[in-house]
């Protein structure tokens, strides 16, 4: 996830279970008439921000791609791996070689068939540098992925190909781990070219735009509307197991409205803010969500000079108290040591990535010190020639966002007497303005799309799209490089432990908490499925009891 928004061999994933139309086209639809009417009303806490799979970055989006669209897998409880629009796949010996073996008479909602070709388009688009994706990354190891990305080779030489229609070939570079699982994640997920191409620039812009091969699809999203639905697809292969007829999504920011919501009987899930979760924690309904995410901040050390400055920034690291930040916005929260969100473990040893990371030096810059933190403050001024430092702290304007933007404003001043001035836009404004690089520091998050130590640490290596502060460290990069070209899992994993530590030793981001939800859920809710990693709500199986 993105952007707070995103499953590996080799990895436990942070998981638990929970208690479109053709382009153009009308999208209406029945519901069930049984005496117990099958319809959902679920939140989100932000806007969606696009529906094309090839640009969407954030798990709001992950959310209804996971329940619009089908990929090759589709990942259940616990993320494991079972048959989507493939119904069986073969890994080659060396792991350089996947089939997968799609299933006949899977369909698109404009009444095409769904096919191997439909995968190449898709994933040659989203490689291609005109699309601009900026998840294009996550397909490095695909044979000439990264050649193609870069402009060097042709998006034709990727290494996917249609055996006819329901066969598809994909050739490695290398072994990938995580890369089954992969699969499930929306980035990787057929599109229809015709469709596509008929949309053009408006593709995934309203649900008019968006085309369906998964149990639902979507309905009255106009792009920019709070308020949409996920209607059962009778086109969808599998349609008999989905028992939903309808499912209202609803973007809340603010917590206590949507409790009211929830309190009379509008919705059947909410979110807890950190006061409703201390006084309803044990009642019926209350549930803590486990996210494989954490919150940090970003700096634009491309652009702000003052940020470029590693004192500065360890200063800013150790004035915030983040075992107090992390329960001020949320009670189930934690304070973050390392960058990488807690809960990815090494099958091998069964170690958690987070605490293996930890020396004398990273908590020295990481934890929570007022003296130091001045001390680093005055060496930073020192260095700079500066008498005072002023930032401003972007963020978005959900309640959360703006607890943590304060909390952090107040810290920063009254520690080290710094000036911080606050902005808190929506969530779509924030992303815009920080791939602009229209920013100096922001507090942001990040979800993994799979549940490894590389979904975090990738983000922050030399010339990816999300490193959009452009800090830099050799050893940082050639330790992430290392850690994806050897193939001892032993190595690999040392590799990731040591750029997580030049990464935290320098500051080049501050992670602040890790982020678990606590939610209610109506007790008639039954089947969700939940998963921390990539895209977390799975509603194909869900029901009203």
């Amino acid at each position: 996830m993105r952007k707070e928004k995103l499953f590996a061999a080799g990895s436990v994933l942070v998981a638990s279970a929970a208690l479109l139309a053709a382009c153009g086209s009308s999208s209406s639809s029945k519901s069930s008439s049984s005496s117990k009417a099958q319809k959902l009303s679920w939140t989100e806490a932000a806007e969606l921000t696009t529906m094309d799979p090839s640009k969407a970055t954030d798990r709001y989006d992950a959310d209804q791609f996971n329940n619009v669209m089908e990929g090759l897998i589709r990942l259940s409880n616990n993320a494991k791996a079972t048959p989507g629009i493939a119904k069986s796949w073969k890994e080659s010996s060396d792991g350089k070689t996947w089939t997968f073996n799609l299933r006949k008479g899977a369909k698109w909602t404009n009444g095409d068939e769904v096919t191997a070709q439909d995968f190449v388009y898709s994933w040659r688009r989203t490689v291609n540098p005109k699309t601009a994706s900026e998840y294009a990354y996550l397909f490095s190891g695909i044979k000439n992925a990264d050649q193609i990305v870069a402009g060097k080779k042709a998006v034709n030489t990727l290494g996917i190909k249609a055996d006819g229609k329901y066969k598809l070939t994909v050739s490695l570079e290398r072994r990938i781990p995580y890369f089954k699982l992969l699969m499930g994640f929306y980035i990787f997920f057929p599109q229809n070219q015709k469709f596509v191409e008929k949309c053009g620039s408006k593709y995934g812009t309203a649900a008019k735009y968006v085309l369906s091969d998964g149990p639902f699809k979507m309905t009255g999203w106009t792009g920019t509307n709070l308020s949409w639905k996920l209607v059962k697809n009778n086109s969808y292969w599998d349609k008999k197991n989905v028992k939903l007829d309808q499912i209202s999504m609803s973007v809340q920011k603010t917590q206590s409205t949507s409790y009211n919501l929830y309190q009379s009987g509008k919705l059947d899930e909410t979110n807890l803010n950190a006061q409703q979760s201390k006084q309803l924690k044990g009642t019926t309904g209350w549930t803590v969500r486990k996210f494989a995410s954490t919150k940090y901040l970003q700096y634009n050390i491309a652009k702000d000079k003052n940020l470029a400055n590693a004192n500065l920034r360890k200063a800013i690291s150790l004035a915030i108290n983040k075992k107090e930040l992390a329960t001020t916005v949320g009670a189930a929260n934690n304070p973050a040591v390392s960058f990488t969100a807690a809960g990815i473990t090494d099958s091998s040893t069964g170690k958690d990535f987070s605490s293996e990371v930890q020396t004398a030096a990273t908590k020295a810059v990481q934890g929570y010190n007022k003296t130091k933190a001045k001390e680093y403050y005055q060496k930073a001024l020192k260095e700079l020639g500066k008498k005072q430092i002023t930032i401003n702290l972007l963020g978005d304007d959900t309640d959360d966002a703006k607890k943590v933007t304060e909390f952090i404003q107040s810290a920063l001043e009254s520690t080290l007497g710094m000036k911080v001035e606050v902005s808190n836009v929506p969530f779509k404004t924030r992303l815009s303005r920080v791939s602009s690089l229209k920013f100096d520091v922001v507090a942001t998050g990040w979800t993994a799309d799979f549940s490894d130590p590389i979904s975090f640490l990738d983000l922050l290596t030399k010339g990816n799209a999300y490193n959009y502060g452009k800090w830099q460290s050799t050893a940082y990069n050639k330790n992430v490089s290392l850690s994806k070209t050897t193939s001892s899992t032993a190595a690999r994993w040392k590799a990731m432990v040591a750029a997580e530590r030049a990464l935290l030793e320098d500051q080049g981001v501050t992670p602040l908490y890790y982020t678990n939800e606590a939610t209610l859920v109506k007790t008639s809710v039954k089947g969700v499925v939940f998963n921390g990693a990539g895209s977390p709500y799975n509603f194909k199986e869900a029901y009203i009891k």
